[in-house]
């Protein structure tokens, strides 16, 4: 009803239809008009023949005749009365068959054919839109950022200029404006003044075109920008963008990030506040075999292990858990606490091997420079000549063969990255290398979400979603967090504690356990925020807590703690 009703509110807005409307009711008054009158006329021929029928007989013998049926049950014999016959006949003819048709046509049908379209592409928003998000393109950045919005039940738009592309995006269920997102006029029609976000997700030059266009009408609004080119990101924000995340930068850092090479300190993946958040190998350091409780981190360092990676699998840190020698430790505190676990482990030396990087793209180039910073050799296989920078660091010809991929040392090296930005040739890639080596750990990147689970039956150990790193970093922006990149399967969201939590332990809320987050840090009014907060803390209302913990893990904190509440 909901959809009926925005139809005929875009059917009857424009004036041009209402006055086609009025135009095919007169012309249904004649034929109207014409229909009794024949009707009228019948008796009196039927008369003059000697005839008597009933009005009823007289309407259903025009309707039959008019429409070209001619059931012949009633027929005239006299000239007069084959004459009156072919009058009707024709006239029914001309304005049932040809006029009729075709006037319906052009004054309803394909008005109302056009209010649909534009209902479910509509031109403007309605008024009254608030606090949503308005996305300048569809990619798989924002897709995976309109799951995430849709999850958390905020509003948004996607401009399309194209109707028929916003028609098929509107049949999938996205919800979409029919504008040219470079078009000045198009800002007007969006409530941009009340938007609580704009993501230009473009090319660079349209990109530059939104944020300029959007800094125009609303000063304060929060303007998101992807860039391809280094080259573009002074530019976007002169033009207002507030954020500019060159995604092939930051992908490429956290696939670095990833590698087991250099030493066991911790790798820094953000911070929120005070709280530091990071990523440690446990290979070569006394903390293989224990399990988490013998380990006595906490105790030592003060550092909280929120999870654990084995394999590419994300896990719950549960005292029982064993750290073995592809352990990853994620770990949350002060900038303090990680230091002390830095003095516990740094003089453990985890390899010097080079790392072996597939790809020489945006992405391969910016995890080399990761990895040139952190003193880990690494060497870079690329079929494209003109990527070619370093020859001591590059190797020229196809990563599907295995004679460069010996030259480049994949047999000693302890990670491989696989960068590419073809799903389907790092799904390739993956094997082949898997199976040339089996204990080497494998990095890959993946352009689509679909892809993930393929990669990881491919023999990644783990996966980094160009998707999902860009529409959690954006989502992280609307929220005002800093930009967290964490790897596939692994989120950090706050939540504000209410009447489900308020009064409860830590321990004794469960989160843990119902959901398998974890509470990394406790934001307090008086306090400030309270990093690694013990297990018997109690939580207290309008407290912000922020956790991490998987998608799944996520959606079911969302489901048993924010619902219901007042």
């Amino acid at each position: 009803m909901k959809f009926l009703g925005s139809q005929l509110s875009y059917f009857f807005a424009n004036r041009r239809t209402r006055t086609n409307v009025k135009k095919l009711l007169k012309f249904l008054g004649v034929l109207f008009l014409m229909y009794v009158s024949y009707s009228v006329l019948f008796h009196y021929v039927a008369l003059y023949e000697g005839q008597e029928h009933s009005w009823m007989t007289g309407f259903y013998w025009v309707l039959v005749t008019m429409s070209t049926l001619g059931f012949g049950d009633i027929v005239f014999s006299s000239d007069l009365g084959r004459s009156f016959s072919m009058l009707v006949l024709f006239s029914g003819v001309l304005f049932l068959l040809v006029m009729l048709p075709f006037t319906f046509i052009e004054f309803f049908y394909a008005p109302w054919m056009k209010a649909i379209n534009q209902a479910k592409a509509p031109k403007k928003l309605p008024e009254g839109t608030s606090n949503h998000v308005i996305i300048t393109e569809l990619n798989p950045i924002t897709d995976a950022l309109i799951k995430k919005l849709v999850s958390y039940k905020i509003e948004y738009a996607i401009l399309e200029p194209d109707l028929q592309k916003a028609l098929d995006l509107a049949d999938l269920d996205y919800n979409v404006v029919n504008n040219d997102p470079t078009d000045f006029d198009t800002y007007k029609n969006l409530c941009i003044e009340e938007a609580s976000l704009v993501v230009a997700s473009g090319a660079d030059t349209a990109n530059t075109n939104v944020a300029f266009t959007v800094r125009d009408f609303n000063k304060e609004i929060k303007i998101v920008a992807t860039a391809a080119s280094a080259d573009s990101v002074d530019i976007l924000q002169l033009a207002g963008a507030d954020h500019v995340l060159q995604m092939g930068e930051i992908l490429g850092r956290a696939l670095a990030r990833r590698t087991l090479g250099g030493n066991a300190r911790v790798h820094v993946i953000g911070h929120i506040d005070q709280l530091v958040i990071g990523e440690a190998t446990a290979q070569e350091t006394p903390l293989i075999g224990k399990t988490l409780r013998e380990s006595g981190l906490r105790e030592a360092t003060g550092v909280s292990v929120v999870g654990i990676w084995e394999r590419g699998e994300f896990k719950q840190a549960l005292p029982e858990s064993v750290i073995t020698e592809k352990t990853v430790l994620v770990l949350a505190g002060s900038v303090e606490q990680l230091r002390a676990y830095d003095e516990l482990v740094s003089i453990y030396h985890v390899s010097d091997r080079p790392v072996v990087i597939i790809g020489a793209g945006r992405v391969g180039r910016a995890a080399a420079r990761s990895l040139q910073e952190r003193g880990i050799d690494y060497r870079i296989i690329d079929k494209n000549p003109e990527r070619i920078r370093n020859k001591d660091k590059y190797i020229l010809g196809d990563a599907a063969d295995s004679k460069v991929l010996e030259k480049a040392g994949l047999h000693e090296a302890h990670t491989t990255l696989i960068t590419t930005h073809d799903d389907d040739i790092n799904i390739y890639l993956t094997i082949y290398c898997r199976q040339l080596s089996s204990k080497m750990e494998i990095v890959s990147r993946a352009t689509f979400e679909k892809n993930i689970n393929t990669l990881h039956r491919a023999g990644a150990d783990f996966v980094m979603s160009y998707a999902t790193m860009g529409a959690n970093s954006i989502f992280n922006i609307l929220e005002g967090q800093d930009v967290l990149i964490l790897a596939e399967g692994l989120n950090v969201f706050n939540h504000k504690v209410n009447q489900n939590l308020a009064g409860k332990s830590l321990i004794k809320s469960e989160i843990r356990k119902k959901t398998g987050c974890t509470v990394m840090a406790i934001k307090c009014k008086d306090e400030g925020m309270v990093v690694s907060p013990k297990p018997d803390r109690v939580l207290k209302m309008d407290q912000e807590i922020i956790l991490i913990g998987s998608p799944d893990g996520e959606s079911e904190f969302t489901h048993k703690f924010e619902k219901n509440s007042s």
